[in-house]
């Protein structure tokens, strides 16, 4: 068995990483691809009082268990089962886990983080970095976080300027140094995507030469 193609995309919070990995997903969905996102993989902080939960600085690289998704990485490539942690982002803490293997030829990283740590980048065969202006982020991320991790407005605002955009020029945006492919959050989905899928194909072939070239190219 041929191990799957992993492919890392990474760049700051609300730059379109995620909404891209889903739709790269969507794009290829021949190759039954798998997609991992490292905020399921923010260390549990159940040990804390809720006061200092929310405190937690989630935008340094040790807020996430990296370790495990290392390892779960080389368990995947190796054909075996993964217990992916559920992580519940109202209360800071772990509330499960689902059993995941990959089935397909294609296994798809994103995060903020996902070509930050060398132990994740030494498994990719392919890296992409999606950058965006802070004005477009912020914009993003307020929309996200008061509808879907029930916070407000200003609370949004004010981590973004305490930590979020400080951790990403810092530890974030440095990694597109390590990016095989760079591309522009604010532009259209369907012209990144686009991007990828023809970029893509040849090295993902270039491992599973037997797979059936299909490719669902969305139009500009």
């Amino acid at each position: 068995m041929t191990a799957p193609f992993l492919l890392g995309i990474a760049g700051p919070s609300c730059s379109g990483k995620s909404t891209l990995a889903r739709e790269t997903a969507r794009v290829f969905a021949a190759l039954n691809p798998l997609v991992l996102s490292l905020d399921a993989y923010y260390r549990d902080l159940a040990h804390l009082p809720p006061g200092e939960r929310a405190r937690a600085n989630f935008d340094h690289p040790d807020a996430l268990e990296y370790e495990l998704l290392e390892a779960h990485l080389r368990t995947l490539a190796a054909g075996g089962e993964i217990s992916e942690p559920v992580y519940d982002f109202t209360a800071h803490t772990r509330a499960g886990a689902r059993t995941l293997r990959a089935d397909g030829a294609l296994v798809i990283v994103e995060g903020v983080l996902a070509l930050h740590y060398p132990g994740l980048r030494a498994q990719y065969h392919g890296a992409v970095f999606v950058d965006a202006d802070d004005a477009t982020a912020l914009s993003r991320r307020i929309a996200r976080d008061t509808r879907e991790r029930g916070r407000t407005e200003e609370s949004v605002r004010r981590q973004y300027a305490e930590t979020v955009k400080p951790m990403a020029d810092h530890w974030c945006r440095p990694t597109r140094a390590h990016a095989d492919l760079v591309l522009n959050g604010a532009d259209p989905l369907a012209e990144n995507t686009a991007r990828i899928a023809e970029w893509l194909p040849s090295l993902v072939w270039g491992r599973h030469s037997g797979l059936p070239f299909v490719v669902r190219i969305p139009p500009l």
